[in-house]
């Protein structure tokens, strides 16, 4: 009985570690614009210049602590590209990421090393536990930061429909394409920030000097999400050929909605797979629990006693 009691124990433990790390390190991410770079915003009672300080020396500290993690060029560009896709972009984002990797694994083995006379008093669970803590502290960042990826490409794929609809019709009232990506930009900034990001984004490089084509580009492979690849390649293909923008917009707008209207009907059909083994497990045996019960009952009174006396 001891032995599920630590277990559940640890359990806990583990699932206060892993929302204490969100709420420390990835939820930044929702405060700050920009990893390691706080919002631009007026100071109030509840956010003091100190505290933002001190939150710039803990961002300096970590990026020291990742200075120290050696990693290959190749490593640190697929690295790079992952925290681009979360909307990571900051010069010092991979740093900050490797140094929460690492005070992860050290404070997951110090707590390994803690509590491992609590688990076993086989010496080799005093070995095997601490260094099990440790690599889930090493894989728990990549974890959280592969889920905060596919949140945000979800979030940046179900925007765009709308997205479609506003430069559509900025396009045909007569804007360009430049214009029509800086208003759908400023009209939906509220509603879906991601994209509006993504798209101010490509308008300051175009305003930069840079080509259209390349921007486009640079916007599908920063996003990272394949809908809105598919956008970007539209975009240029129209571009180069010089055919209408706001039919090919509206084409593939309609494409999109029709396509997540299969997904829907898709995710129906799998309900019903899906709760078999619910029904079984859970509802199955409390219908059999009050339908055989009490026949069950009424046999183990009667029947037992004249079976002992044949």
């Amino acid at each position: 009985m001891s032995i599920y009691l630590i277990i559940a124990f640890f359990m806990v433990l583990t699932v206060a570690i892993a929302a204490f790390g969100y709420q420390r390190y990835a939820r930044p991410g929702q405060v700050y614009e920009r990893l390691g770079e706080p919002v631009i915003e007026a100071p109030t009672a509840g956010m003091p210049e100190e505290g933002e300080a001190r939150k710039k020396r803990e961002f300096k500290i970590i990026q020291r602590v990742g200075d120290l993690m050696p990693v290959s060029t190749d490593e640190s560009s697929m690295t790079r590209t992952m925290l681009t896709h979360a909307g990571y972009r900051s010069d010092n984002a991979v740093k900050i990421y490797y140094g929460i990797r690492l005070l992860s694994t050290a404070g997951m083995a110090l707590l390994g090393l803690t509590f491992r006379n609590v688990v076993s008093d086989s010496p080799s669970i005093h070995v095997i536990f601490p260094l099990g803590m440790a690599l889930g502290g090493f894989i728990l960042p990549n974890f959280m930061l592969e889920k905060k990826i596919k949140k945000r490409l979800e979030t940046l794929r179900l925007a765009l429909p709308d997205a479609l609809d506003l430069m559509v019709i900025a396009v045909e009232a007569g804007l360009g394409l430049d214009q029509a990506i800086q208003y759908v930009a400023t009209e939906l900034r509220n509603a879906h920030k991601e994209l509006t990001e993504e798209f101010v984004q490509t308008n300051l490089e175009m305003r930069a000097g840079k080509r259209r084509m390349d921007a486009l580009k640079n916007l599908g492979e920063r996003a990272g999400e394949p809908e809105l690849k598919k956008l970007t390649a539209i975009l240029i293909q129209n571009d180069r050929f010089g055919t209408s923008i706001a039919e090919s917009l509206r084409q593939h707008s309609d494409y999109m909605r029709v396509r997540r209207r299969q997904e829907a009907e898709e995710r129906a059909a799998k309900v019903g797979v899906k709760l078999v083994f619910p029904i079984f497990f859970f509802i199955l045996p409390a219908m059999m629990l009050v339908c055989a019960g009490p026949g069950v009952l009424a046999v183990c009174k009667y029947l037992l006693p004249l079976m002992k006396g044949f």
